[in-house]
């Protein structure tokens, strides 16, 4: 029997916790979702979709949505629509298993077996007569939405296969965190899976894992569409741009002395292959290894001491909070000073997996833009307290630097927003 895990305040653990306190906005969603569950539990389909962009408290309200429907499911109150159902949390995320995993050993009401994966979970369902209940599925950008024998899922969709296997189905989404073309989706597929199901879709807007000012999220937004803005003005908020990669990691060493949950990211220019062996990323006088696939390790990537020492990625972080992240723009981010513009290279993106299974995607390239775009949305929404980013690329470089110094003439500091 393992111990159970003891996180302090800044953990993910902690973060995501039933126990924390909701908003007004969140709390009034829960309560929405939860009288959808008990409406809809007999019926043949039915799907609630949440989306909001990187840290508006998605997974948050999801794992205390979930507690409150296991507590129901498990508790004594007969008459209670949710007494007796058999539900599950999905994720296609690892390291989200796991926290998630830990979590459950904290509350009464929750199984670490409420916890799958949704090949999993499909696999176990196809061939038999059975439905879940009620199926959560957190980052579902995640989703598979063809084939992927690799990965032993063998049907078209699994959005469709998991509504196919429960009577209830609530998903959180955001569009901008898609990260491989066998995880497109349109509106039109949509709108053909749930067609004559009942459907609900509400959005979460409220920033709340940055504690930073405004300026600090329209940098970020305007950046994933391309544009390079100036640089947000100072404020408690501690955004810096990097001129070397190594200084930028003995900062962040520094900060994770003081704070800890600071790590290095990097964008997925930098080889990296899984056959045992570590694969470093070098930029100048910065040398440091690719983070180790450590399946068997019980904490999560992000929360484990020694990853200090190395570089994650976005299917590292993705879904996880830090205190400090330090980005590395890899050479796939360039810049063209003519228009003032990011530019994106796919052809020095080293994550080709994300590119395969292209049939029946309208410009190819104009998506993989999009998909690198969106992995450095992921990674750039990562801090809470401070984000520092070092780009690879000359020209781009340059620009930031450029930036940098104009941002550096700026005295008034601004108190950051709650």
């Amino acid at each position: 029997m393992h111990t159970p895990i003891h996180s302090g305040p800044d953990s993910a653990l902690t973060r995501l916790a039933p126990t924390v306190a909701l908003t007004a906005q969140q709390l009034q969603l829960k309560n929405e979702v939860l009288a959808f569950c008990r409406a809809h539990r007999t019926d043949r389909h039915a799907l609630f979709i949440i989306e909001g962009d990187a840290g508006t408290g998605k997974s948050l309200l999801l794992n205390t949505l979930f507690t409150a429907i296991q507590q129901a499911a498990r508790g004594t109150d007969r008459h209670d629509p949710l007494h007796g159902s058999d539900n599950r949390v999905l994720v296609n995320h690892p390291e989200m298993i796991k926290l998630y995993r830990n979590i459950a050993e904290t509350q009464p009401a929750l199984r670490k077996k409420d916890f799958e994966r949704p090949t999993t979970f499909i696999n176990q369902m196809v061939g038999t007569d059975r439905r879940a209940d009620i199926v959560l599925v957190d980052e579902a950008h995640l989703l598979l939405t063809r084939s992927d024998p690799y990965n032993r899922f063998r049907q078209d969709n699994q959005l469709e296969e998991i509504i196919r296997h429960a009577h209830v189905v609530v998903i959180v989404f955001d569009a901008r965190q898609v990260l491989k073309f066998k995880s497109l989706w349109d509106d039109a597929t949509l709108a053909r899976l749930v067609a004559g199901y009942p459907v609900v879709t509400r959005r979460l807007d409220h920033q709340f894992r940055m504690h930073a000012n405004p300026d600090v999220m329209d940098w970020i937004r305007a950046l994933r569409d391309g544009r390079l803005a100036s640089l947000p003005a100072p404020q408690h908020f501690d955004f810096r741009i990097f001129d070397d990669a190594q200084s930028m990691y003995e900062a962040i060493r520094q900060r994770n002395a003081e704070f800890g949950l600071c790590r290095m990211l990097a964008t997925y220019d930098y080889p990296y292959t899984l056959n045992g062996r570590d694969h470093f990323i070098t930029e100048g006088r910065f040398h440091l290894r690719w983070d180790r696939a450590m399946p068997q390790a019980r904490l999560p990537w992000a929360e484990r001491p020694d990853t200090i020492d190395e570089v994650g990625s976005v299917y590292t972080i993705q879904g996880f909070d830090l205190n400090y992240a330090g980005i590395i723009l890899g050479p796939s981010v360039t810049y063209d000073p003519t228009v003032d513009r990011i530019v994106i290279d796919p052809a020095r993106y080293e994550d080709r997996a994300a590119f395969t299974g292209r049939d029946g995607i309208t410009n190819p390239p104009a998506v993989m833009e999009r998909i690198i775009l969106n992995s450095i949305n992921v990674l750039m929404t990562r801090g809470v307290r401070g984000l520092y980013i070092y780009a690879s690329e000359p020209r781009l470089h340059a620009r930031l630097a450029a930036l940098w110094k104009a941002r550096q003439a700026a005295r008034t500091v601004q108190p950051a927003t709650p």
